[in-house]
C-alpha cells in the first residue's frame, strides 16, 4: 500500500457511517474483494494519527454483537482532508499509469 493510502481509505470508510475499528477493517477488505487486508497493528496507529489531527472523533458505544467498542466518525476537517487525499491519489495514480503505459 502506498504511504498515506490507509488513512485515505479509513476517511473514505467513515464518510459513509461511523464504525468501530474491526468494522472499518472488514469494510475495506470486503470492498477491495479481499485484496486489501488491514492488520490491527496498522489500523489502530492510523486511527490514532487521525484522532490527533482532528480528522476523526471517537466515542465508546455498544456494538451489534453487544460488545463495548470505540466507534469513530469523520469530522468536518476530516471530510475536507478526504477531498485533498482523493485529489492527491488521483494525481499519483494518473502519473503511475502514464509511466506504465509507455513502451
Amino acid at each position: 500500500m502506498l504511504p498515506g493510502t490507509l488513512e485515505m481509505l479509513i476517511l473514505k470508510t467513515l464518510s459513509i457511517e461511523s464504525m468501530h475499528g474491526y468494522g472499518i477493517a472488514q469494510h475495506i477488505q470486503m470492498l477491495s474483494a479481499h485484496v486489501l487486508t488491514i492488520e490491527e497493528g496498522s489500523l489502530y496507529p492510523a486511527l490514532q494519527r487521525l484522532l490527533v489531527k482532528g480528522w476523526v472523533l471517537a466515542e465508546w458505544k455498544i456494538s451489534a454483537h453487544n460488545r463495548r467498542a470505540r466507534f469513530y466518525r469523520l469530522t468536518t476537517a476530516g471530510k475536507k482532508q478526504l477531498g485533498i487525499e482523493e485529489s492527491r491519489f488521483s494525481q499519483m495514480f494518473g502519473a503511475i499509469m502514464r509511466v506504465m503505459k509507455t513502451t
